[in-house]
């Protein structure tokens, strides 16, 4: 079968985020299923087609990819009214232009590279059981809220009771996201698991 040349257009809208210096750029195509956090340029440059010209923008400071939308953080001495259509502009025709989003082997980096953060974590029984458990609980409950922000959430490692998790995308650096994380994470996981005492965060 013959494949046609038109193309769908690509719609684009944008949405707030709860950290004032991240937008979330919504597209009507799926660009990746996953999540692929760009806040060095060096990684960008690596694996991100996209988010390396993004970063070209003397005004962009971070890039976040994820399902239909990329997030944007933007260097805090500008502001949105000057660039978001630009960024819109730019966004739509790199999409409608069927450019990279993502290389090839970036999962199995992504893969690798947590592996080695987390190796040096080993568990006892009890405490892998418990491991599971909020894990399952971040997945199902904390995740996909934070999705709808723009972000991303990660656990990363459970020690004498305290719960690590890194944030990424718009949740990184923002204040909200901190409280979001002591009075709605922290009240869940201490509720559904007892031996968590405290939830804490790293910037991913």
């Amino acid at each position: 079968m013959e494949k046609t040349a038109t193309k769908s257009p690509v719609m684009l809208y944008t949405e707030q985020t709860p950290n004032p210096e991240s937008l979330k750029f919504v597209t009507n195509k799926m660009l990746y299923t996953g999540t692929a956090d760009f806040r060095e340029e060096e990684l960008a440059r690596e694996w991100s087609p996209l988010a390396s010209e993004l970063f070209d923008l003397s005004y962009v400071k971070g890039v976040y990819i994820s399902n239909n939308f990329v997030t944007v953080t933007k260097e805090f001495n500008y502001a949105w009214e000057d660039i978001m259509l630009k960024l819109k502009e730019f966004i739509k025709n790199y999409i409608q232009d069927g450019k990279g989003i993502l290389n090839e082997g970036f999962d199995e980096a992504m893969v690798k590279l947590e592996a080695e953060r987390g190796a040096s974590y080993e568990y006892t029984e009890n405490e892998a059981e418990i491991v599971v458990k909020i894990k399952e609980l971040i997945e199902t409950y904390v995740k996909p809220a934070v999705e709808m922000d723009g972000g991303n959430i990660e656990f990363k490692h459970f020690d004498k009771g305290i719960v690590t998790v890194i944030l990424q995308g718009s949740c990184s650096g923002c204040p909200s996201a901190t409280v979001t994380l002591k009075s709605g994470i922290e009240g869940m996981l201490k509720r559904m698991v007892p031996e968590v005492k405290e939830v804490v965060s790293e910037m991913g």
